[in-house]
């Protein structure tokens, strides 16, 4: 959880007076451990006790009134220590019959002609509230009318923690972070008075100008932070500009097989910028599957060729590798010496390899992790570039980036992320982004069919195979499950087509297999040795078989938005007409909005927009991500327009120098010492 630094030195717990062991260790199970995080626990929701008009009540609501007791209370005991109270009186005037349950202590605090207040499940047609609590006094009814509940442990009470955090509130000095001039722009409260609100809410109203001001201020120190980086990231001593040959460059385009896209050539534009500029190129590149991202990629390699320099491109799996360097090669023909690195190449060809690498005759290195490794050494490189970055560690991108003095770095990925995420998650790059799909590409035709129209599918995929094409069939889980007995496994499905398609060659790929098993699989569906291949997600960023024309995805409602239009985008890859078949029976709401969302669209931007409404930051890439900020207050769907506007300011207080004035020296020194850095890198 990220959390705003807002005291100086935040004391541990156990100086305050009068909190016993028992009670600190249950304050630690609940991650409080300094004063500071005691008044960062905030309140996940309020009980409002507001008195209403009872007239105005909606039936069968929880309501709080106030009225004058008409007759003497009663308590009727029903047995195992249960007991019923009955009270009656006049509410708006209306006559009205209170009933409390197990608390027939209540009989000897109020007497006839009292005013109370009852908080209660009301029934217009019994005229009576199913009371809850009752407030005798008029300081009880003023502490009560507002009341923060807290996540707590058995063993604390509710009451004690907030008498813990409201005293403490009063002990401790808190700082403002936020300039003044922000504060008064945006019309936002102190970080004081914001705090004393959430603790201790006098209304609705105060409680969404207190979480406007946390939200804006939690975004505006992680976009300062973001935005910091960025400049490090591209400032060093050692950066130099590109010195590339543009007519080259050019030639170089020209001669490509087909016309760039408008995406692809905004994107080598701003990339060119970068690389001309004396900084350290710190890019994400981002577009759907086969919108033309490697094509990019290999002008840039050739760019920093005409300059003098070495490019390396890191890849996920051998068999990607293979492809690539294949696919490049070919592409450059004799301008470029394009090598591959990976853990198949062992001995004296690995160690010549190594040695032309080292010497300069190698310009563009293809490869693995396998690049990362000690002994690999470059001449001069110059541009490093990760596909599907968010597969590779941070410590393995890093160290790839570290083989080289200008380490000019290139993230590539398929996976289409929401602007909001590419704001926070991706903060301390610069974003590129390909939109537009190439000229003649024929769109994925997507159809929904439930589990009965299985046979229906299959004789639709067999139609394919007669045609000399090849298939997917995708499955969610490995083995079966008792919790999801309806979800159809990998291995049953494998048998099934077996049993079903006999004349067929079926291949299965799943995550529990071994590398070098995954690979041969894999391999053998590209070389067409396999008609079918079930598998698993893992073939989600998979290889480019052309030939492959259809996608069928078992149980498809069990699967993100973003994680079906990959696994669509394995198909479509060629001139030939492609489908994508969803086989599911939702029984959700979200279910049924998910297939037909597939349906309606391929733009793999849309559905990541989507996505991120239906599931959240949080499960935005399959799993949890460490990387990605969570916040106590502020919500990066909900409130993604105050998110770009505090981006924008942290950019301008960077950009501008004013965060590198004395003005500023202390938040410079906040954020290194507290602000935790929340990104992929």
């Amino acid at each position: 959880m990220t959390k705003i630094a807002i005291i100086e030195n935040p004391y541990e717990l156990k100086a305050i007076k009068g909190l016993g062991p028992k009670r600190l260790t249950l304050l630690n199970e609940m991650n409080i451990y300094t004063v500071q995080d005691l008044i960062l626990h905030l309140p996940t929701r309020y009980e409002d006790n507001s008195v209403i008009d009872l007239t105005q009540a909606e039936d069968e609501s929880v309501v709080t009134v106030q009225g004058q007791i008409y007759s003497t209370p009663t308590v009727a005991f029903l047995g195992r220590n249960r007991s019923k109270l009955t009270v009656h009186m006049m509410v708006n005037d209306i006559a009205v019959k209170v009933v409390f349950f197990n608390q027939h202590y209540l009989k000897n605090k109020v007497q006839l002609h009292d005013t109370v207040v009852i908080k209660g499940k009301w029934s217009r047609r019994k005229q009576e509230i199913n009371g809850q609590k009752m407030f005798t006094d008029i300081t009880q009814l003023a502490d009560a009318r507002f009341t923060p509940i807290y996540r707590v442990k058995e063993g604390i009470k509710q009451k004690n923690l907030r008498d813990m955090i409201h005293m403490t509130l009063k002990d401790v000095t808190i700082h403002e972070w936020l300039p003044e001039t922000l504060r008064q722009k945006y019309k936002l409260e102190t970080l004081r008075d914001t705090l004393h609100a959430l603790h201790e809410a006098q209304n609705q109203e105060s409680i969404l100008k207190a979480r406007r001001t946390f939200a804006f201020t939690e975004f505006f120190m992680f976009e300062l932070r973001m935005q910091w980086l960025n400049r490090l990231e591209k400032s060093s001593d050692e950066a130099v500009a590109v010195q590339y040959d543009i007519e080259l460059v050019k030639a170089f385009i020209a001669d490509l097989p087909f016309e760039l896209t408008d995406g692809q050539k905004q994107s080598i534009n701003e990339i060119f910028r970068d690389l001309k500029a004396p900084i350290r190129m710190h890019r994400l590149l981002q577009g759907d599957v086969g919108s033309g991202k490697t094509v990019v990629a290999a002008i840039c390699m050739y760019a920093l060729k005409t300059a003098g320099y070495q490019s390396a491109l890191m890849v996920p799996t051998e068999i990607l590798a293979e492809q690539h360097a294949e696919s490049l090669s070919e592409l450059f023909g004799d301008r470029m010496n394009v090598a591959l690195l990976t853990g198949s190449v062992k001995g004296k060809k690995r160690q010549l390899l190594l040695e032309q690498l080292a010497s300069g005759d190698i310009d563009c290195l293809i490869g693995t992790h396998a690049l990362i490794q000690d002994d690999v050494v470059f001449h001069d490189v110059g541009l490093v570039i990760t596909d599907e970055q968010h597969r590779f560690g941070v410590a393995q991108r890093q160290t790839l980036r570290e083989k080289g003095a200008l380490s000019n770095v290139l993230f590539m990925t398929a996976t289409p992320i929401p602007r909001t995420l590419a704001i926070s998650v991706f903060g301390e790059m610069d974003v590129s982004s390909i939109k537009s799909m190439p000229k003649g590409r024929k769109p994925i035709i997507t159809h929904w069919v439930k589990h009965e129209g299985y046979d229906h599918v299959l004789a639709q995929m067999e139609q394919e195979l007669t045609k000399g094409r090849q298939a997917y069939v995708i499955s969610p889980l490995i083995e079966s499950s008792e919790h999801l007995e309806d979800v159809q496994n990998v291995i049953a499905l494998y048998e099934s087509l077996k049993s079903q398609l006999p004349n067929r060659r079926i291949g299965i790929l799943h995550g529990k297999m071994r590398s070098d098993e995954k690979d041969e699989v894999m391999q053998q569906f590209s070389s067409h040795e396999l008609d079918i291949l079930v598998s698993t997600t893992v073939v989600e960023v998979g290889v480019n078989v052309p030939n492959a024309t259809f996608m069928m995805i078992y149980d498809a409602d069990r699967f993100g938005l973003s994680t079906l239009h990959q696994l669509r985008g394995r198909v479509g890859r060629s001139d030939h007409q492609s489908y994508c078949v969803l086989i599911a029976s939702p029984k959700t709401e979200t279910g049924i909005e998910r297939m037909t969302i597939m349906t309606q669209t391929t733009d793999g931007f849309e559905l990541s927009e989507r996505d991120l409404e239906m599931r959240g930051p949080g499960d935005f890439f399959g799993v949890k991500q460490s990387g990605l900020p969570d916040f106590l207050v502020a919500n990066l769907v909900e409130d993604y327009r105050m998110l770009e506007v505090a981006r924008d300011e942290a950019a301008e207080m960077i950009q501008s120098g004013r965060f590198f004035t004395e003005e500023f020296v202390r938040l410079r020194e906040f954020i290194e010492r507290n602000m935790l850095h929340q990104s992929f890198d």
